[in-house]
């Protein structure tokens, strides 16, 4: 039978199958995607929505959703190319779209990633991966959003939105895709040998450190939020987390690029530090305050997903659940003992405690991957074999980890600031306290729920007395509130 009567499904090289097309990698990569996507859309919105107060469900929810569909256009328009380009600089590549067709159809390649040895012969070649080029900028756009994501848990509560709607895109670009092509696109910390195999360092480190120093520049919340921001919805957040810790098969299963060996080893590492580590900040809880509480097993989830990120595909699963361990109890000591002795910590209202469940856990991993990386696992997909400290590596490669933290950590601080310094000379960074006190209807002139007068909206208009603020008194704001009825708008569950 000739390929004329066969089904051209069938046929050994339909027209949109070139040779140089593994169908197997390319309906993984694309799966592995989605599955990061739905961590973000409708994870953290859900999570978002869920976990702050009532009157923040929107904002909050909402913030998640801005910031997931600016980074996509971004992305296409500049941000990937700046990622995973052609170099520029040693931390940053050439920016250019990526919207033709000629370019998203040709195979998929990180031209920046050839590696040399000191003589200029060829190390390891470029990688290219066997998919079209389409499909790495996906794959590495919803990397790019979840990272932004990540880092607006430290401002939920108070940072103006339109000050968000500014500050998501000029980090994207002047942040990210510094982190992510030094590290992985091709840049110097890539070449020098420091190892992140998922993004321990490129999105949780910097979400950590960058939402902290946002928090610290838009300010707190309300005295009265900061002393209790009871979650609105403890199952719906719970929903939330499922879909976050689900979707990290995505996250570390789809970081070799390929459907192969260290893909599966990544995803059966990944679960057991989660599990390890929300066990150990479980049974943290019960012995020093009597009760496992719920919230703190989701915060032990996160930080065992993103303690073994770095190390996923690269470790043995006896050492992911070393790394557990380690992640249930480090940052559950920094948050609950540290946090409490440490001025700067009280001071920074960082919101969903980012700072320690990304930064702290983030650091945490890439410094154990240092000393654990095993060279069988590691020549599979680092670029040039590195291995572990107790695997061959000697001190120097946990030497390039420290290096590869504090370049990360040194330059969030930097660009954070510089960006939202220059945001705050035109829009307030932070909501004023008025608004404050009522939320989502001030924000958005929307509420996630119809708790209040059987749906009705709160209208300041159809009332004489306005809310005045003039000597910052969030009492006689909230005394105002009651007399005009509005009871039912900052309803706290």
């Amino acid at each position: 039978m000739d390929n004329a009567t066969i089904s051209i499904a069938y046929q050994p090289r339909p027209p949109s199958v070139p040779d140089w097309l593994n169908k197997g990698d390319n309906a993984w990569q694309l799966i592995a995607a989605t599955m990061v996507g739905l961590q973000s859309m409708p994870g953290l919105v859900v999570l978002y929505g869920s976990i702050v107060k009532k009157k923040w469900a929107v904002n909050s929810a909402f913030m998640a959703l801005y910031a997931f569909a600016s980074t996509l256009i971004i992305w296409v328009l500049v941000g990937y190319k700046m990622a995973f380009g052609d170099r520029l600089l040693p931390f940053w590549g050439k920016a250019g779209t990526a919207l033709s067709q000629t370019y998203l159809i040709q195979r998929a390649h990180l031209p920046a990633t050839e590696h040399h040895y000191n003589n200029g012969t060829i190390e390891t070649p470029m990688t290219e991966p066997f998919y079209p080029q389409a499909t790495l900028v996906f794959f590495q756009f919803v990397f790019a959003a979840i990272t932004i994501i990540l880092l607006a848990g430290s401002v939920l509560g108070r940072m103006n939105i339109k000050a968000w709607m500014v500050f998501a895109p000029l980090w994207l670009l002047l942040s990210y895709t510094i982190g992510a092509f030094s590290l992985w696109g091709g840049g110097f910390l890539y070449h020098w040998g420091v190892i992140d195999y998922s993004g321990g360092y490129v999105i949780h480190l910097a979400s950590g450190v960058s939402g902290f120093t946002a928090a610290y520049w838009v300010g707190p919340r309300l005295k009265s939020d900061r002393e209790r921001f009871s979650p609105n919805n403890i199952l719906l957040m719970l929903t939330g987390a499922g879909m976050l810790w689900l979707g990290w098969s995505g996250f570390n299963g789809g970081a070799p690029y390929a459907a192969n060996i260290t893909a599966g080893v990544a995803i059966l590492n990944t679960h057991v530090c989660a599990a390890t580590s929300l066990l150990v900040w479980t049974l943290l809880d019960v012995i020093f305050f009597s009760k496992p509480s719920v919230i703190g097993a989701v915060q032990g989830m996160m930080t065992g997903l993103v303690c073994i990120t770095p190390g996923a595909g690269l470790v043995h699963t006896w050492a992911a659940i070393v790394m557990g361990i380690f992640a249930g109890c480090v940052p559950w000591f920094t948050m609950m003992v540290l946090h409490k002795k440490w001025a700067l910590l009280q001071k920074v209202d960082d919101t969903l405690a980012v700072f320690h469940t990304h930064a702290v856990a983030g650091v945490l991993g890439g410094v154990l991957t240092g000393l654990l990386a095993v060279s069988e696992l590691s020549s599979f997909d680092l670029p040039v074999g590195e291995k572990g400290t107790f695997y061959g590596g000697g001190i120097s490669q946990l030497f390039k980890q420290i290096v590869g933290a504090l370049f990360i950590i040194g330059w969030n601080i930097f660009v954070t600031t510089v960006i939202l310094l220059a945001i705050g000379l035109f829009i307030p960074l932070r909501m004023p306290d008025e608004q404050l006190m009522i939320g989502d209807d001030a924000a958005h002139g929307e509420e996630a729920y119809a708790l209040w007068g059987d749906g009705d909206k709160f209208d300041a208009t159809r009332h004489e007395t306005m809310v005045s603020n003039t000597a910052g008194d969030e009492d006689n704001v909230q005394r105002q509130l009651n007399i005009m009825g509005a009871r039912g708008v900052t309803i706290q569950l």
